[in-house]
Protein backbone atom coordinates (compact mmCIF):
# COMPACT_ATOMS: atom_id res chain seq x y z
CA UNK A 1 0.00 0.00 0.00
CA UNK A 2 1.87 3.80 -0.95
CA UNK A 3 2.52 5.46 1.98
CA UNK A 4 1.00 9.09 2.92
CA UNK A 5 3.19 11.73 0.99
CA UNK A 6 4.07 13.18 4.57
CA UNK A 7 5.97 10.33 5.19
CA UNK A 8 8.45 10.41 2.24
CA UNK A 9 9.34 13.78 2.73
CA UNK A 10 11.54 15.68 5.70
CA UNK A 11 12.87 18.81 4.54
CA UNK A 12 14.82 18.62 7.55
CA UNK A 13 16.94 16.24 6.29
CA UNK A 14 17.56 16.85 2.76
CA UNK A 15 15.64 19.25 0.25
CA UNK A 16 16.29 16.95 -2.90
CA UNK A 17 13.71 14.29 -4.00
CA UNK A 18 13.62 12.31 -7.19
CA UNK A 19 10.14 12.11 -8.34
CA UNK A 20 8.53 9.69 -11.11
CA UNK A 21 5.32 9.81 -12.57
CA UNK A 22 4.18 7.00 -15.27
CA UNK A 23 1.61 6.70 -17.51
CA UNK A 24 -1.48 4.24 -17.76
CA UNK A 25 -3.78 2.36 -20.32
CA UNK A 26 -1.04 2.08 -22.59
CA UNK A 27 -0.84 6.07 -22.82
CA UNK A 28 1.97 7.39 -24.81
CA UNK A 29 3.56 10.37 -23.09
CA UNK A 30 5.89 10.97 -25.97
CA UNK A 31 7.48 8.73 -28.75
CA UNK A 32 6.33 6.88 -31.39
CA UNK A 33 4.24 4.08 -30.59
CA UNK A 34 5.16 0.96 -32.69
CA UNK A 35 1.82 0.02 -33.37
CA UNK A 36 0.14 2.68 -34.73
CA UNK A 37 2.74 3.96 -35.93
CA UNK A 38 1.53 7.41 -34.43
CA UNK A 39 4.13 10.23 -32.82
CA UNK A 40 3.60 12.17 -30.08
CA UNK A 41 7.20 14.24 -30.03
CA UNK A 42 5.14 17.07 -29.33
CA UNK A 43 4.08 16.30 -25.71
CA UNK A 44 7.77 16.66 -24.88
CA UNK A 45 7.67 20.29 -25.42
CA UNK A 46 4.41 20.47 -23.58
CA UNK A 47 6.60 18.93 -20.85
CA UNK A 48 9.71 21.17 -20.75
CA UNK A 49 7.34 24.08 -21.23
CA UNK A 50 5.61 23.52 -18.23
CA UNK A 51 8.53 22.32 -15.64
CA UNK A 52 10.23 26.19 -17.18
CA UNK A 53 6.92 27.71 -16.04
CA UNK A 54 6.64 26.25 -12.66
CA UNK A 55 10.34 26.39 -11.67
CA UNK A 56 9.23 30.24 -12.27
CA UNK A 57 6.72 29.87 -9.64
CA UNK A 58 7.21 27.28 -7.12
CA UNK A 59 10.14 27.61 -4.47
CA UNK A 60 11.35 24.60 -6.34
CA UNK A 61 14.52 24.04 -8.35
CA UNK A 62 14.89 21.70 -10.95
CA UNK A 63 18.31 19.82 -10.84
CA UNK A 64 18.03 17.16 -13.53
CA UNK A 65 14.97 15.63 -15.73
CA UNK A 66 14.05 13.38 -18.37
CA UNK A 67 10.85 12.92 -20.44
CA UNK A 68 10.87 8.91 -21.36
CA UNK A 69 7.98 7.56 -23.84
CA UNK A 70 5.90 6.98 -20.98
CA UNK A 71 7.30 8.14 -17.89
CA UNK A 72 8.71 11.32 -16.37
CA UNK A 73 12.04 11.55 -13.79
CA UNK A 74 12.55 14.77 -12.17
CA UNK A 75 15.27 15.86 -9.25
CA UNK A 76 13.55 18.83 -7.43
CA UNK A 77 15.25 20.70 -4.89
CA UNK A 78 12.99 22.47 -1.80
CA UNK A 79 14.09 25.85 -1.26
CA UNK A 80 11.91 26.45 1.76
CA UNK A 81 14.59 29.63 2.62
CA UNK A 82 12.72 31.41 -0.67
CA UNK A 83 8.91 30.76 0.25
CA UNK A 84 9.15 31.88 3.65
CA UNK A 85 11.57 35.02 1.94
CA UNK A 86 8.19 35.94 0.14
CA UNK A 87 6.09 38.56 1.18
CA UNK A 88 2.61 38.20 1.36
CA UNK A 89 1.69 40.03 -2.04
CA UNK A 90 4.59 38.26 -3.70
CA UNK A 91 2.90 34.51 -2.31
CA UNK A 92 -0.61 35.60 -4.05
CA UNK A 93 1.06 36.90 -7.06
CA UNK A 94 3.48 33.65 -7.63
CA UNK A 95 -0.17 31.66 -6.90
CA UNK A 96 -2.21 33.65 -9.12
CA UNK A 97 0.45 32.53 -12.19
CA UNK A 98 -1.49 29.60 -11.71
CA UNK A 99 -4.61 29.82 -10.19
CA UNK A 100 -7.65 32.20 -9.92
CA UNK A 101 -7.26 32.70 -6.19
CA UNK A 102 -9.92 33.91 -4.14
CA UNK A 103 -12.12 37.15 -3.76
CA UNK A 104 -10.21 38.61 -1.35
CA UNK A 105 -6.52 37.72 -2.77
CA UNK A 106 -7.37 39.11 -5.93
CA UNK A 107 -8.33 42.40 -4.15
CA UNK A 108 -5.43 42.23 -2.17
CA UNK A 109 -2.99 41.75 -5.01
CA UNK A 110 -4.67 44.59 -6.54
CA UNK A 111 -3.50 46.62 -3.95
CA UNK A 112 -7.67 47.43 -3.23
CA UNK A 113 -8.77 47.41 0.31
CA UNK A 114 -9.83 43.89 1.78
CA UNK A 115 -12.63 44.36 4.34
CA UNK A 116 -11.74 43.47 7.74
CA UNK A 117 -14.47 40.45 8.65
CA UNK A 118 -12.24 38.96 5.51
CA UNK A 119 -8.48 39.38 6.73
CA UNK A 120 -8.41 36.16 8.83
CA UNK A 121 -9.38 34.16 5.59
CA UNK A 122 -7.11 36.24 3.14
CA UNK A 123 -4.25 35.30 5.89
CA UNK A 124 -5.36 31.64 6.06
CA UNK A 125 -5.29 31.74 1.96
CA UNK A 126 -1.57 33.41 1.75
CA UNK A 127 -0.65 31.13 4.54
CA UNK A 128 -2.06 27.82 2.05
CA UNK A 129 -0.17 29.42 -0.69
CA UNK A 130 3.25 29.70 0.90
CA UNK A 131 2.77 26.33 2.19
CA UNK A 132 1.88 24.75 -1.15
CA UNK A 133 4.42 27.20 -3.01
CA UNK A 134 7.16 24.66 -1.81
CA UNK A 135 5.43 21.33 -1.86
CA UNK A 136 6.47 19.14 -4.13
CA UNK A 137 3.04 17.24 -4.43
CA UNK A 138 1.40 20.50 -5.78
CA UNK A 139 4.42 20.72 -8.14
CA UNK A 140 3.67 17.95 -9.47
CA UNK A 141 0.19 18.36 -9.67
CA UNK A 142 0.81 21.41 -11.61
CA UNK A 143 2.59 19.65 -13.88
CA UNK A 144 0.94 16.26 -14.46
CA UNK A 145 -3.00 17.53 -14.92
CA UNK A 146 -2.38 20.14 -17.48
CA UNK A 147 -0.62 17.37 -20.08
CA UNK A 148 -3.00 14.98 -18.77
CA UNK A 149 -6.13 17.56 -19.92
CA UNK A 150 -3.83 18.40 -23.39
CA UNK A 151 -3.05 14.32 -24.06
CA UNK A 152 -6.81 13.15 -23.02
CA UNK A 153 -8.37 15.88 -25.67
CA UNK A 154 -5.87 14.62 -28.46
CA UNK A 155 -6.21 11.12 -27.84
CA UNK A 156 -10.86 11.91 -27.58
CA UNK A 157 -11.05 10.14 -24.45
CA UNK A 158 -11.35 10.50 -20.74
CA UNK A 159 -10.08 9.20 -17.69
CA UNK A 160 -6.67 8.77 -16.20
CA UNK A 161 -3.31 9.28 -18.25
CA UNK A 162 -0.85 9.17 -15.20
CA UNK A 163 -0.86 6.77 -12.11
CA UNK A 164 -2.36 8.01 -9.51
CA UNK A 165 0.64 8.70 -7.44
CA UNK A 166 4.01 9.48 -8.46
CA UNK A 167 7.18 7.73 -7.03
CA UNK A 168 8.92 10.20 -5.00
CA UNK A 169 12.61 9.50 -2.99
CA UNK A 170 14.08 11.40 -0.68
CA UNK A 171 17.75 12.04 -1.49
CA UNK A 172 20.14 12.86 1.78
CA UNK A 173 23.55 13.24 0.93
CA UNK A 174 25.77 14.29 -1.66
CA UNK A 175 26.49 10.94 -3.25
CA UNK A 176 22.47 10.19 -3.68
CA UNK A 177 21.79 13.07 -5.38
CA UNK A 178 24.74 13.06 -7.75
CA UNK A 179 23.93 9.38 -8.27
CA UNK A 180 20.39 9.92 -8.94
CA UNK A 181 21.32 13.07 -11.07
CA UNK A 182 23.49 10.71 -13.17
CA UNK A 183 20.89 7.97 -13.76
CA UNK A 184 18.23 10.87 -14.92
CA UNK A 185 20.49 12.58 -17.38
CA UNK A 186 21.39 8.85 -18.99
CA UNK A 187 17.87 7.60 -19.04
CA UNK A 188 17.50 8.14 -22.88
CA UNK A 189 20.65 6.22 -23.32
CA UNK A 190 20.01 3.58 -21.18
CA UNK A 191 16.90 3.60 -23.35
CA UNK A 192 18.92 3.58 -26.59
CA UNK A 193 17.04 6.77 -27.58
CA UNK A 194 19.38 8.09 -27.95
CA UNK A 195 23.34 7.51 -28.48
CA UNK A 196 25.25 10.68 -26.49
CA UNK A 197 24.39 13.02 -23.90
CA UNK A 198 24.21 15.75 -26.08
CA UNK A 199 21.29 14.26 -28.70
CA UNK A 200 19.59 13.34 -25.57
CA UNK A 201 16.37 15.70 -26.51
CA UNK A 202 14.21 17.39 -24.05
CA UNK A 203 16.91 16.43 -20.97
CA UNK A 204 18.63 18.40 -18.48
CA UNK A 205 21.67 17.22 -19.37
CA UNK A 206 21.30 18.52 -23.11
CA UNK A 207 20.50 21.49 -21.95
CA UNK A 208 23.56 21.80 -19.54
CA UNK A 209 25.41 20.76 -22.21
CA UNK A 210 24.24 23.36 -24.66
CA UNK A 211 24.67 26.26 -22.22
CA UNK A 212 28.18 24.90 -21.37
CA UNK A 213 29.56 25.38 -24.81
CA UNK A 214 28.42 29.02 -24.34
CA UNK A 215 30.13 29.02 -21.04
CA UNK A 216 26.75 29.59 -19.93
CA UNK A 217 24.67 27.66 -17.15
CA UNK A 218 21.00 27.10 -17.97
CA UNK A 219 18.45 29.33 -16.28
CA UNK A 220 15.89 26.86 -15.70
CA UNK A 221 17.93 24.31 -13.95
CA UNK A 222 19.50 24.55 -10.44
CA UNK A 223 22.83 25.58 -10.77
CA UNK A 224 26.72 24.06 -10.09
CA UNK A 225 28.26 26.08 -7.74
CA UNK A 226 31.93 24.37 -7.48
CA UNK A 227 33.18 22.77 -4.21
CA UNK A 228 31.66 23.47 -1.25
CA UNK A 229 32.48 26.84 0.27
CA UNK A 230 30.90 28.97 3.20
CA UNK A 231 28.52 31.58 2.09
CA UNK A 232 28.03 30.16 -1.10
CA UNK A 233 24.53 30.38 -3.05
CA UNK A 234 22.05 28.05 -3.45
CA UNK A 235 23.21 25.32 -6.11
CA UNK A 236 25.03 21.44 -6.41
CA UNK A 237 28.92 21.91 -4.65
CA UNK A 238 30.50 20.22 -7.42
CA UNK A 239 32.41 21.90 -10.57
CA UNK A 240 30.02 21.47 -13.91
CA UNK A 241 32.65 20.37 -15.90
CA UNK A 242 33.74 17.62 -13.55
CA UNK A 243 29.76 16.15 -13.42
CA UNK A 244 29.65 16.68 -17.21
CA UNK A 245 32.90 14.90 -17.61
CA UNK A 246 31.57 12.16 -15.25
CA UNK A 247 28.61 11.62 -16.63
CA UNK A 248 29.77 11.80 -20.51
CA UNK A 249 32.19 8.81 -19.75
CA UNK A 250 29.78 6.92 -17.99
CA UNK A 251 27.28 7.09 -20.67
CA UNK A 252 30.08 5.65 -23.20
CA UNK A 253 30.19 2.57 -20.94
CA UNK A 254 26.74 2.04 -20.54
CA UNK A 255 26.07 2.79 -24.40
CA UNK A 256 28.88 0.73 -25.88
CA UNK A 257 27.79 -2.54 -23.28
CA UNK A 258 30.81 -2.92 -22.23
CA UNK A 259 33.40 -1.78 -18.95
CA UNK A 260 34.92 0.85 -19.92
CA UNK A 261 36.95 3.05 -18.19
CA UNK A 262 36.68 5.80 -15.80
CA UNK A 263 39.34 8.28 -15.97
CA UNK A 264 41.52 9.85 -13.42
CA UNK A 265 39.60 13.39 -12.71
CA UNK A 266 35.86 11.58 -12.57
CA UNK A 267 37.90 8.91 -10.19
CA UNK A 268 38.35 11.98 -8.33
CA UNK A 269 35.20 12.76 -7.94
CA UNK A 270 33.73 9.53 -7.24
CA UNK A 271 36.29 9.32 -4.31
CA UNK A 272 34.85 12.49 -2.62
CA UNK A 273 31.31 10.73 -3.04
CA UNK A 274 32.59 7.93 -1.67
CA UNK A 275 31.59 5.58 -4.29
CA UNK A 276 33.71 2.75 -6.35
CA UNK A 277 33.76 3.30 -10.05
CA UNK A 278 31.68 -0.37 -9.85
CA UNK A 279 29.16 1.13 -7.90
CA UNK A 280 28.74 4.14 -9.50
CA UNK A 281 27.92 1.92 -12.56
CA UNK A 282 25.59 -0.23 -11.18
CA UNK A 283 24.05 3.07 -9.26
CA UNK A 284 23.43 4.84 -12.98
CA UNK A 285 22.20 2.11 -14.42
CA UNK A 286 19.68 0.17 -11.94
CA UNK A 287 19.16 2.99 -9.51
CA UNK A 288 15.67 2.67 -9.76
CA UNK A 289 15.38 -0.87 -9.03
CA UNK A 290 18.40 -0.88 -6.17
CA UNK A 291 16.29 1.83 -3.92
CA UNK A 292 12.65 1.92 -3.32
CA UNK A 293 12.63 4.43 -0.39
CA UNK A 294 14.92 7.28 0.83
CA UNK A 295 18.54 7.06 -0.88
CA UNK A 296 21.85 7.41 1.71
CA UNK A 297 24.11 6.08 3.78
CA UNK A 298 23.46 4.48 6.92
CA UNK A 299 23.66 7.45 9.35
CA UNK A 300 21.83 9.35 6.96
CA UNK A 301 19.10 7.27 6.97
CA UNK A 302 18.91 6.35 10.29
CA UNK A 303 18.28 9.83 11.46
CA UNK A 304 15.64 9.95 7.92
CA UNK A 305 13.71 7.06 9.49
CA UNK A 306 13.69 8.02 12.95
CA UNK A 307 12.46 11.72 12.08
CA UNK A 308 9.36 9.94 10.19
CA UNK A 309 9.25 6.79 12.45
CA UNK A 310 9.88 4.76 9.75
CA UNK A 311 11.66 1.06 9.74
CA UNK A 312 15.02 1.70 8.53
CA UNK A 313 15.93 -2.20 8.05
CA UNK A 314 13.64 -1.91 4.94
CA UNK A 315 16.18 0.09 2.83
CA UNK A 316 19.36 -0.11 4.65
CA UNK A 317 20.68 -3.10 2.18
CA UNK A 318 21.16 -0.66 -0.43
CA UNK A 319 23.31 1.58 1.64
CA UNK A 320 26.39 -0.69 0.73
CA UNK A 321 26.02 1.26 -2.82
CA UNK A 322 26.70 4.35 -1.41
CA UNK A 323 29.72 3.51 1.21
CA UNK A 324 32.29 1.28 -0.90
CA UNK A 325 34.21 3.31 -1.97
Amino acid sequence: MPCPRRTQISVEDTPFYHAVSRCVRKAWLTGVDSQTGRSYEHRREWVESQLVKLGEVFAIDIAAYAVMSNHLHLVLRIDIELANSWSDREVVEQWHQLFNGTEQTQRFAKGELVEERNLAQLRHSIAQYRSRLSDISWFMRCLNEPIARMANKEDKCTGRFWEGRFKSQALLDEAAVLACMAYVDLNPIRAKMAQTLESSEYTSIQQRIRAAFKGEQPLPLLSFIGNEKLNQPKGINFVLKDYLQLVDETGRIIRDDKRGSISLSSAKVLTRLNISSENWIKLTTEFGKIFHGPVGNTQELTTFCEHLQKRRRHFAKSCKYLEDG
